[in-house]
């Protein structure tokens, strides 16, 4: 076998590793899955009491060159008869030579269970834009078969749906990205890559602590036959409606610090930073950083500045965030 750098000999480790990822559905990682559950659950975005446009950057093992980078646009949009909504997606995932866009349009319609739990169904359709440039890399011998490799491309359709059952301050969900699966055969590695459907799953409870602070522990599983359990778990303090504090743990992966800042009724940012835990630890790169802003339309004033005001001898009507 011929000899390549250390550095791309890893990274294709890594890309061989991930196939499900380049060439099926597999959902692109996020440490802040809290705020980004529309992208991979339809039954989410008619849930929302407002409409949202979420935007995430995801750098993935920063100093790692052609380490994943993640890009994320999506929209939910309540209907105003509280039954039904749609969603919009746009995710750009680089992983080495391959670049992949997903784009999808979802709609939901959700059933009253009782005053205070509501029952949603989602579907999706879209597609995936797949691109791979095997002749990428700096190769130490000049005849290294991928050098010589043709680009791929090729687009592959997707169709999901997901279930979303929430109350007050709890939520919990099931959904599957895709449900499309195909084989593609992959000449470089002389193996079959079957493409099966990816389950996610993810709940949460809101406790609220006093009249200021509220926690909020949550999981997120991804489970795709034949890799193992991605288990994601976590936990958030918002304090005084403004700020958000938290961490998580990937099971055998990462740990990671969050935080947040509401800096308006209407704009939300959030940072967190993974620690690598597992062999591919810092001694191999700096950690990975990603950024959420959000967007909210039509939202009230907020409680924190108006809990205490009056219009017409009634309260006046205000928004609190639900956090989640």
């Amino acid at each position: 076998m011929n000899k390549i750098n250390k550095q791309i000999y890893w990274l294709l480790v890594l890309i061989l590793s991930s196939l499900t990822t380049v060439y099926g559905q597999r959902e692109p990682q996020y440490t802040q899955y809290m705020y980004n559950i529309g992208s991979f659950n339809p039954a989410y975005v008619g849930s929302v009491e407002n409409t949202e446009i979420t935007s995430s950057y995801r750098a993935q093992w920063i100093s790692v060159e052609g380490a994943p980078r993640t890009l994320r646009l999506g929209a939910n949009i309540p209907f105003s008869n509280e039954k039904n909504g749609l969603g919009f997606n746009i995710i750009h995932d680089e992983l080495g030579p391959s670049t992949q866009t997903y784009f999808d349009v979802a709609y939901s319609f959700q059933v009253k269970l009782s005053d205070e739990t509501k029952l949603s169904f989602g579907i999706d359709a879209g597609g995936s834009l797949l691109n791979v440039d095997y002749s990428k890399g700096s190769f130490e011998v000049i005849n290294e078969p991928l050098i010589n490799s043709n680009t791929l491309n090729k687009f592959y359709p997707t169709v999901g749906a997901g279930a979303f059952l929430y109350g007050e301050n709890w939520y919990t969900g099931v959904s599957v990205p895709n449900f499309l699966t195909d084989v593609v055969y992959n000449d470089e590695v002389s193996v079959y890559i079957e493409d099966k459907p990816q389950f996610n799953f993810i709940g949460g409870y809101v406790f609220d602590i006093s009249d200021g602070l509220k926690f909020k522990p949550a999981f997120l599983l991804n489970y795709l036959e034949g890799l193992p359990l991605n288990a994601n778990i976590s936990t958030n303090f918002l304090i005084s409606d403004i700020v958000t504090l938290g961490a998580s743990y990937r099971f055998d992966n990462a740990v990671s610090a969050l935080a947040g800042l509401q800096l308006s009724n209407s704009l939300f940012v959030g940072y967190s930073y993974d620690y690598n835990v597992n062999g591919y630890s810092s001694s191999y790169n700096d950690g990975s950083h990603e950024l959420v802003l959000k967007f909210y339309f039509g939202r009230k004033n907020n409680s924190r500045n108006n809990s205490n005001k009056k219009l017409k001898g009634k309260p006046k009507q205000i928004d609190t965030p639900r956090f989640f």
